[in-house]
């Protein structure tokens, strides 16, 4: 390519203007550019607003089809905004990496439930099959989750197995909660808060993971049951776990809490046995963290609502949303980057997928005091962007 001096010996409007001033103009050319470029490389599509019977749409997952399409399938209420609002599962399509969607809903699962289905985790299997996984709500007193898989590319389910059957109860599975660790192994890790059994529900939680060694045919309860407790032997709300497989072997379980900070466990037996949850350092209100480990990289993502510096009564508040790399395995982690900051905004329930050199997130946007879980968004960015290239 001819260099800029070239260029302006023999363009008619170089020889009207001093070649510095020439320089000057393409450098502020080039420096606007560049930060139109950086902002462009954090996208936005609130792909879900509610709608006339529709009040509510949210927790989501994704999977890229052989065909290049990305699916999002999510949550879609049409009895009310509420968790236990009737409900079934729908899907829209992305044929250009999730930066458009298609513009009517397949129903997915109709509304199998009491109350509802809800709370859906995609995954593909090493047979190319792939995995749909939700909540089959169908009382305060049962609501668990089930599998269904697909061999056709998503055109058709199989009928649903059921993941916990040793313990009716009430048990939280996020959405995209479900992994597959190195040996093959799907763990699915819960927090139980009901059973007829009990007098009232636990709010507060107990957790655990149920495991399959054999593509989710069946299923087993880990050994260890876990239960967040302070210093003085008080109770800390313990929901809505999340686990990651870390380079050594280990599992890393994560969990929400009222405590100023998720709670941490550690597996080193797949999942089976657990270490007592204790606080991490990560600053966040009431509202789940999502991680998971880049494509072909050793470095660690987290989405979650970054609280670091916030004071009074905005530690409540599920915003502003960020992101941030952990090269560690989830020791230490560096200086969060903002997706997201209205103040008002409520951000969570977030689902990622990398597709090509892009991350995808799908979660909740909706504004605080008007329904927040009601609005699902997609923002996505380059791989470059965060990686700070």
């Amino acid at each position: 390519m001819a260099g800029f001096d070239e260029l302006a010996d023999n363009c008619p409007a170089g020889r009207m203007m001093p070649r510095g001033c020439l320089h000057l103009i393409f450098l502020v050319v080039l420096f606007a550019c560049a930060g139109a470029l950086v902002k462009a490389q954090v996208h936005r599509n609130v792909l879900l607003p509610p709608g006339p019977d529709n009040p509510r749409n949210s927790e989501g997952d994704f999977v890229e089809l052989k065909d290049g399409r990305v699916m999002f399938v999510y949550t879609h209420f049409t009895g009310g905004n509420s968790d236990h609002a009737k409900a079934h599962l729908a899907a829209r399509y992305s044929d250009d990496g999730g930066l458009s969607w298609t513009e009517e809903d397949e129903i997915v699962v109709a509304n199998e439930g009491g109350f509802n289905v809800m709370s859906v985790s995609l995954l593909r299997l090493p047979s190319g099959d792939i995995a749909l996984c939700y909540m089959r709500k169908n009382s305060l007193e049962d609501c668990r989750p089930v599998m269904r898989v697909s061999r056709d590319e998503a055109r058709t389910w199989s009928d649903p197995v059921e993941i916990i059957t040793d313990q009716i109860g009430y048990y939280v599975l996020n959405n995209d909660r479900i992994v597959m660790t190195s040996s093959g192994r799907l763990l699915c890790p819960v927090a139980l808060h009901n059973t007829p059994d009990y007098e009232e529900p636990d709010w507060e939680g107990i957790l655990m993971c149920y495991f399959s060694d054999d593509l989710g045919r069946t299923w087993q309860r880990s050994a260890s049951t876990l239960r967040g407790v302070h210093a003085d032997g008080s109770r800390v709300l313990l929901q809505e776990p999340g686990v990651i497989e870390l380079q050594d072997g280990r599992i890393l379980l994560w969990a929400r809490t009222n405590a100023g900070s998720p709670y941490l466990s550690w597996s080193s037996d797949g999942g089976d046995t657990w270490t007592a949850p204790t606080p991490s350092s990560i600053r966040s209100p009431l509202s789940p963290a999502s991680i998971e480990r880049l494509p072909g990289r050793p470095e660690l993502m987290m989405v979650w609502n970054d609280h670091t510096g916030v004071t009074g009564a905005a530690r409540a508040w599920r915003t502003p949303l960020a992101v941030a790399l952990s090269f560690d395995d989830g020791v230490t982690w560096q200086p969060s980057r903002t997706l997201a900051d209205d103040p008002d905004g409520w951000y969570c329930y977030t689902a990622i997928e990398f597709v090509a050199d892009r991350v995808l997130l799908a979660h909740c946007a909706g504004i605080r005091h008007e329904g927040g879980l009601d609005v699902t968004q997609i923002t996505s960015f380059d791989l470059d962007w965060l990686l700070g290239r």
